[in-house]
């Protein structure tokens, strides 16, 4: 199966609604570009929604894709694999870094168990856990088929429920070692350059990361232009799932605000699965972990915050929220010279 068998072709946001906002900006009481990115921004929402100045965002929607990864096993992380599942329930009965951060930013969660290492069965699992990707395949064919649709059918929902901004958050011991495998072989970096200390391993452990990620982009080397191949390979159900998500949320006219380091691996390999999807999406932060630069570089996106944040849930999205929300109610709110009646400049 071939991507254009699974997603519809990626539409652009309006151009002539940018060029609106834009000259829209330029009637507010302030001198032109004075406020910087967050102009940038309101411009880019008002393209999204296709109307000057934009609606103000009302229903933003975190979705945490969780699932634990086979590498976990080979010293890859400083916690244990079942930290995956408690945190899940964390994050549901509300105690988590990301549900605090939802909280404060007016947006709500929502957590996706696609692989988490537990029996259990549903609409949105895929397996539990998956393959080491080092030594094999992460999924099979049908599996990694069926995370996009899950990824699909997720985004379809929550638009249809009225989400007007998206954010996919991830939570799995060892997800950053697929993602970092991903932004190399996407980025065609070394695996040196792409290996962070992920959950805080130490020197011996970093050493047997770059080993694992080393000896997974080999394994593709073959395929590297094959995105559903590739993500069979050496992603992972959750980080399958998520790419489907954010090329759905694309097609779906919606944008998204990228998170972290695995969230943005997904997205490198989305844009792949749907050309044009990154033209959907603002980069809330740059992480700490160096494969993460890569990543947005290639994206030719510009982080909104560089906080040195690594946590993942989608904590450096909501982070930048607030700014986006800001950059919207600007447009919305703020008097036009000739409304205030104040002389515009000569």
């Amino acid at each position: 199966m071939v991507p254009a068998e699974i997603f519809a072709r990626v539409e652009a946001p309006s151009a002539q609604v940018r060029a609106e906002a834009q000259a829209y900006q330029n009637t507010l009481t302030k001198p032109a570009g004075s406020l910087g990115r967050l102009e940038e921004v309101g411009v880019f929402i008002s393209s999204c929604q296709g109307q000057v100045p934009p609606r103000p965002i009302s229903r933003p929607r975190v979705v945490i894709f969780a699932g634990d990864h086979g590498v976990s096993k080979y010293g890859v992380s400083a916690f244990p694999s079942e930290v995956s599942l408690q945190m899940a329930e964390n994050i549901r009965a509300g105690g988590a870094a990301v549900s605090v951060l939802a909280e404060s930013a007016g947006a709500s969660v929502r957590v996706a168990d696609i692989s988490l290492d537990h029996e259990a069965w549903g609409d949105e699992r895929v397996s539990r856990s998956c393959g080491a990707i080092h030594l094999e395949d992460a999924m099979d064919e049908e599996q990694v088929i069926r995370a996009l649709e899950i990824g699909k059918r997720i985004a379809d929902q929550e638009v249809d429920s009225g989400a007007d901004l998206l954010i996919a958050g991830d939570l799995g011991i060892g997800n950053t070692t697929p993602a970092a495998a991903l932004i190399g072989v996407a980025t065609r970096s070394e695996p040196v350059a792409v290996v962070g200390r992920g959950t805080g391993i130490d020197d011996e452990g970093w050493k047997r990361k770059v080993s694992i990620i080393r000896d997974a982009m080999f394994r593709v080397r073959t395929f590297r232009e094959d995105p559903i191949r590739v993500l069979q390979a050496i992603s992972s159900p959750d980080l399958a799932a998520m790419a489907g998500f954010l090329a759905q949320a694309s097609i779906r006219r919606t944008p998204v605000i990228l998170d972290g380091v695995v969230v943005t691996s997904a997205a490198l390999w989305a844009t792949r699965l749907a050309p044009g999807a990154r033209n959907w999406w603002l980069a809330g932060h740059q992480s700490a972990e160096p494969a993460h630069s890569f990543a947005l570089q290639s994206l030719e996106l510009e982080p909104m915050v560089k906080y040195g944040m690594r946590l993942g849930e989608g904590s450096g999205a909501l982070t930048a929220l607030p700014l986006v929300k800001a950059a919207v109610d600007i447009m919305a709110n703020m008097a036009t010279f000739e409304s205030a009646g104040v002389s515009e400049k000569h």
